[in-house]
């Protein structure tokens, strides 16, 4: 089962609808109380979800530093997913249960605010954990490679693998190309696999040697098959296999070398090196 739902060319992560519906359902029960209780709690509950959110990137941010500093203003780019969920909830729990102690009549709307939230993410994280142990495979696909040589993506099995999904029309593609270029050879242990959706070899061939690209595995789908196969129609969509051809993880949207380098370091750890036999 795919990660997403897809509404026509919109493709939303399951994560993201979870974590909207937990919000969403702990702010309705946080509300009602307030009401009977004739207090008011919209303000704190819009100061526990934006310092969540700071703290949640913070943490990230803090924790892969070497790659924002080299390239600071890129802290501010939030659109590569660059989150830690749980400093984030943890920050936005402390702060909720500070002014709840101070404002008693806001005890048990917070509290049951959280207790939801906890719960709806709980109960969705152990759906996604079930739904993870049938995780798709590589797909059966044999494309071509730029000069028109067949290509079996199963043959990239054994070693982790990522497969990105791509074109040369979609901008978020193309700022973080040069981020891919750069994963691609300093991670020679990991295969990435450039699997364009929908375009003509002279086509592609063109945009790499206009933006001066040197990728190695660029492989042509010109029918969308692997999007199809894996469930993804969104562009860019990367999605990280392990050294057995298992789903690892996915991640829909643009990457900077911060979020590549974690889910890089992510899938390895998904993926450990085989055990040689010893001799007596």
């Amino acid at each position: 089962m795919n990660q997403a739902l897809q509404i026509g060319p919109l493709s939303l992560p399951y994560s993201l609808l979870l974590t909207l519906l937990a919000i969403t359902l702990g702010g309705f029960v946080a509300r009602r109380l307030a009401r009977s209780a004739g207090t008011e709690v919209e303000p704190t509950l819009t100061h526990m979800l934006l310092v969540g959110l700071v703290a949640a990137r913070l943490a990230f941010v803090w924790q892969w530093r070497e790659q924002y500093l080299e390239l600071p203003l890129s802290i501010l780019d939030v659109r590569d997913g660059g989150w830690e969920p749980a400093a984030g909830l943890v920050v936005a729990l402390l702060f909720g249960l500070q002014r709840a102690f101070r404002q008693t009549d806001l005890r048990k709307p917070v509290l049951a605010a959280v207790l939801t939230t906890g719960m709806v993410l709980l109960l969705g994280g152990v759906v996604t954990f079930l739904m993870a142990s049938s995780a798709a495979p590589l797909p059966p696909l044999t494309l071509r490679s730029l000069d028109g040589r067949p290509v079996a993506l199963a043959s990239f099995a054994g070693k982790p693998t990522v497969v990105n999904l791509w074109a040369t029309w979609c901008p978020p593609c193309q700022r973080e190309m040069p981020v891919m270029q750069q994963a691609q050879a300093s991670n020679p242990d990991v295969n990435i696999v450039f699997v364009n959706q929908g375009e003509e070899p002279r086509t592609i061939a063109a945009f790499l040697d206009r933006h001066s690209l040197v990728l190695r595995h660029v492989l042509v789908d010109p029918q969308h098959q692997t999007g199809a196969a894996l469930g993804h129609r969104a562009l860019p969509t990367t999605l990280f296999f392990d050294a057995e051809g298992r789903l690892a993880d996915t991640r829909i949207g643009e990457l900077s070398q911060a979020t590549l380098t974690q889910r890089l370091t992510r899938l390895r750890a998904a993926s450990p090196p085989k055990q040689q036999p010893t001799t007596q």
